[in-house]
């Protein structure tokens, strides 16, 4: 992506946060969205099909992050030299939800928090299926083990942001852990 195309979607990403704050998701049109970014229809749907694409790369973006293969050391957390195992990758999930706190809690406040969960649930899923190994020996499916992982992070996420995210990322991310026997 270029300069020029990172500019217009990073406009877009600002001004659907700002409409967020004055009004519902389901009330938001993509005409308000180019307006409030003072781009054009084409390179609205250049960059997103659809208003829900928008509000699915908002969800992907912390997830490509965490997942990244290079990781830099950021001004809140340092995961650059130790990727860890799920426990850290979930304190790193839940550092850039607070890292971002005014976005994603209004996004978990207002009438499309379910649909940004689903995404960012299903995304986690893949990911998890990704870092499982092969040959790992479950007592339940697969397929259940991942949807149970995802899952039960959608709802500490949930629970962390009602509760004002006062627990350190680290907390939250090992209360997840025990629940899981992940450690």
């Amino acid at each position: 992506m270029d300069r020029r195309q990172r500019k217009s979607r990073a406009a877009i990403f600002s001004a659907f946060n700002r409409l967020l704050e004055r009004e519902a998701y389901s009330s938001i049109t993509v005409q308000e969205i180019i307006d409030e970014a003072d781009v054009g229809r084409t390179t609205f749907y250049a960059h997103f099909p659809t208003k829900d694409d928008l509000l699915r790369e908002l969800s992907d973006e912390i997830l490509d992050h965490v997942f990244s293969d290079t990781l830099d050391k950021e001004s809140t957390h340092d995961f650059s030299s130790d990727r860890g195992g799920y426990e850290q990758m979930v304190s790193h999930i839940l550092y850039h939800i607070r890292d971002n706190s005014m976005n994603i809690a209004r996004i978990l406040s207002s009438d499309c928090s379910s649909l940004f969960l689903r995404y960012f649930q299903e995304r986690f899923a893949s990911c998890i299926e990704s870092m499982m190994p092969e040959d790992i020996s479950l007592p339940v499916p697969r397929s259940y083990a991942t949807d149970m992982l995802s899952y039960g992070l959608m709802a500490t996420i949930e629970w962390w942001v009602a509760g004002q995210m006062k627990d350190e990322p680290e907390r939250v991310a090992s209360y997840y852990s025990l629940m899981f026997s992940l450690s």
